[in-house]
């Protein structure tokens, strides 16, 4: 088999490299962190590895997949997203359990972060022409996550969950509020609707480069965040 290099400019492929590494290094730390944890942290450093792991494994077929073709590699990416994102919804479930959390916040949690994600998949490869509408309804789900997390249930379980879960959960909708507000960016780069309907990338390989781009800085930094946090949270809570 031809052993494919990574051209010097290529800064697709090197992201998609440095990510694939960056995932699979906290996958190994949060693993190995799990018989020093607290047995109450467990299931959340658990689900921390667990998001880093299911990344770095994708993130390894789409470095291989957009070196081969130099396409973006749109599908594995929603299919990554599909299963870390409402893993990362789970988490504000599991560290507000022990302040009253029900299972139907976990739900509402889970099933905004999908429509979140379905919706964006629609408009970025299946109704392009109406991305802006599809980019619409996905926005509109994110503000909802957004909304829980600083102002709903999440915010107000958290207060009484402790000051350390206080504080990280604040933390936590920091991420969501700033670190998954680059997903839409990356989204409206990547996609010929634009913003309001404004062409802001002229060349669509150029548009398509700097969505992948955007989409991999995104993900190292809000995936591994995610876990740190979690993990720092089981540490003070001991």
């Amino acid at each position: 088999m031809e052993h494919l290099q990574i051209a010097s400019d290529n800064y697709v492929a090197f992201t998609f490299f440095i990510g694939t590494m960056a995932m699979m290094a906290a996958s190994v730390f949060f693993f190995f962190e799990l018989n020093n944890t607290a047995k109450a942290w467990r299931t959340s450093i658990l689900v921390s590895g667990l998001i880093t792991f299911i990344a770095a494994v994708h993130y390894y077929y789409m470095r291989g997949y957009n070196l081969e073709t130099g396409d973006s590699p749109t599908f594995f990416r929603y299919v990554d997203w599909i299963l870390t994102v409402p893993l990362m919804c789970v988490e504000f479930y599991l560290i507000t359990k022990k302040a009253g959390a029900k299972v139907a916040l976990l739900w509402k949690l889970i099933f905004a972060s999908l429509v979140m994600l379905v919706t964006g998949y629609f408009g970025e490869t299946i109704d392009r022409d109406n991305s802006v509408l599809w980019g619409v309804i996905s926005g509109a789900a994110y503000f909802y996550i957004a909304y829980l997390v600083w102002f709903g249930e999440v915010a107000k379980l958290s207060q009484s969950a402790g000051p350390n879960v206080a504080k990280a959960t604040r933390i936590l909708a920091w991420f969501v509020l700033v670190g998954w507000a680059i997903y839409p960016l990356g989204y409206i780069l990547g996609t010929p609707g634009g913003l309001f309907g404004m062409k802001l990338v002229a060349d669509p390989a150029a548009a398509s480069h700097a969505m992948d781009i955007v989409y991999n800085i995104a993900d190292a930094i809000n995936k591994i965040g995610f876990g740190l946090v979690i993990y720092a949270l089981s540490r003070n809570e001991e």
